[in-house]
């Protein structure tokens, strides 16, 4: 018999291409997908009819709960989430990012289906307390949405516990074609000669869309310990300096102007004062272009059959995107 597959979170980067990975494979499984209801088709359209698609809000605990009652898994792909800076209100947020966790955890439990979660580097906040950030470093919930994968993770860990067969995989800043997020607007801004480049050493630390989504299928096909949890990023840091000279050359041929560049104190002004206004999308910008942020990776590709890719030149993905 065919493995029952769900998937949440297709219509987005991450889980759009593990979608489309689980497709290629040559074993066949019986694949489910759960989009918000009143989702446009063409968003998911290209999976024809080889997955059949159930509109259901993550947010709605009632109807997801009484979605798996009905349905059989083998397997859960826990993707989706509410992603920081929407502008949902709290109780939204904690009802489709924790409480629909806890959902499939405890589906997962009842029936021994396997839990793929994916979390977010952002547990360690969008600044880690520690450089590299890893398994064992202080979790800081910044933001709610970082709040909410923390205490996601508590709940799965919580229940490994009790006979939970889960693994969790937490992603950097992903990067690939089809995303609007910060790899795409720092490449425009580049573009524009608008990105305010500070004149310090800043490492950051972004992960290809191929990584993770092998880290996924990895998980898929191979035996492991309930409780695994691994950061996944590129092989390597690399300084914010280095990439933004990389997209200018890619599309001006030539550096980044130097002229341009500002002092750090103006950056962290902004920062305080989004702060101050409780502006959590901007005072996150402000940080990752500030700051450095870059994780423990080497036990994720010592673990895991992955390839080794290095943001530069991989992200040249993005800059295509940005051409089109």
């Amino acid at each position: 018999m065919q493995e029952r597959l769900l998937i949440t979170g297709i219509t987005g980067l991450i889980g759009g291409a593990v979608l489309d990975a689980i497709l290629a494979l040559p074993t066949q499984y019986d694949i489910t997908a759960l989009v918000r209801p009143g989702t446009a088709r063409q968003r998911y359209a290209a999976f024809g009819e080889r997955v059949r698609v159930v509109e259901q809000d993550l947010a709605d605990i009632a109807g997801l709960r009484k979605f798996l009652e009905k349905n059989s898994f083998d397997v859960v792909f826990h993707i989706g989430a509410l992603r920081g800076g929407r502008s949902y209100s709290r109780e939204v947020f904690l009802r489709a990012n924790l409480m629909a966790t806890e959902q499939f955890c405890e589906y997962c439990m009842k029936h021994g289906a396997r839990l793929l979660f994916c979390s977010s580097v952002g547990v360690f906040g969008a600044i880690p307390k520690e450089l590299p950030a890893h398994d064992l470093s202080p979790r800081n919930p910044d933001n709610y949405y970082h709040y909410t994968k923390i205490q996601s993770e508590k709940v799965i860990q919580k229940a490994v516990l009790y006979g939970l067969k889960s693994a969790i995989l937490r992603p950097a800043i992903t990067y690939g074609p089809g995303d609007k997020g910060f790899p795409y607007q720092l490449v425009k801004m580049v573009d524009r000669r608008i990105f305010p480049l500070v004149t310090k050493r800043i490492w950051i630390h972004l992960c290809h869309v191929d990584l993770i989504t092998q880290a996924f299928i990895w998980l898929l096909e191979n035996d492991w310990q309930p409780g695994l949890a691994l950061n996944v990023a590129d092989r390597e840091p690399l300084q914010l300096q280095a990439l933004v000279h990389f997209i200018s050359r890619q599309l001006r041929g030539r550096n980044y102007p130097q002229l341009l560049n500002v002092d750090p104190g103006l950056l962290h002004l902004g920062e305080r004062i989004a702060r101050k206004l409780k502006n959590e999308l901007w005072t996150s910008r402000f940080e990752l272009i500030s700051h450095s942020w870059f994780y423990e990776v080497l036990s994720t590709f010592e673990t895991m059959d992955l390839p080794q890719i290095f943001t530069i030149p991989a992200f040249q993905n993005v800059i295509d995107y940005y051409q089109k």
